[in-house]
């Protein structure tokens, strides 16, 4: 096998990698619009990430979490896959770890394969709802060190873990970003 010699001057270095990180957008999908999916691919647009990964939860981990039912994984999973199609996107991915295990993952177990298999730095994109829930677990500390997260609007209630972290939280505006 032969090798292409390439000449480069010298001090020549690669020019920089302008998109990085990853966008994780970690919910059920029951109740988003497209709206709001563009907004999420908007504010990846905006941060300059490499990837926007949708996370859609199994219906046995959204009925754990918060009690309220879902339609079925793979339904919720085909509109988002029929949508990042529509966008024509390849930045886009649906990641489907949950649709894999068909059963209940802990955001634990989730949020450390994301972290495994896509390029950092990584920011999880959570609604009010999902933020305050995320924060009022155990682990929310230990994460929140790790990732940051990014927030459509202020939650109503915040939790006190929230409110403690604020730094490592902002809200994603119409176009514009404004840290908390």
């Amino acid at each position: 096998m032969g090798r292409e010699v390439q000449h480069l001057p010298y001090g020549y270095e690669p020019p920089a990698e302008k998109r990085r990180g990853t966008l994780i957008y970690y919910d059920s999908f029951e109740h988003t619009t497209d709206e709001e999916l563009r907004a999420a691919a908007q504010a990846a647009l905006d941060k300059n990430f490499s990837k926007l990964v949708l996370y859609p939860l199994h219906e046995e981990t959204v009925r754990r979490m918060s009690k309220e039912p879902a339609s079925s994984y793979y339904k919720r999973e085909d509109r988002l896959h029929e949508w990042k199609r529509e966008q024509g996107a390849s930045y886009i991915t649906v990641e489907n770890l949950e649709g894999k295990r068909k059963k209940y993952t802990p955001i634990d177990s989730a949020l450390r394969h994301l972290t495994e298999r896509y390029p950092s730095p990584h920011f999880l994109y959570l609604t009010p709802e999902t933020a305050n829930l995320f924060a009022s677990f155990s682990s929310f500390e230990e994460w929140i060190k790790k990732l940051r997260l990014l927030l459509p609007e202020v939650p109503r209630g915040l939790h006190p873990r929230l409110e403690k972290f604020r730094h490592r939280w902002s809200v994603v505006g119409e176009g514009n970003d404004k840290e908390k």
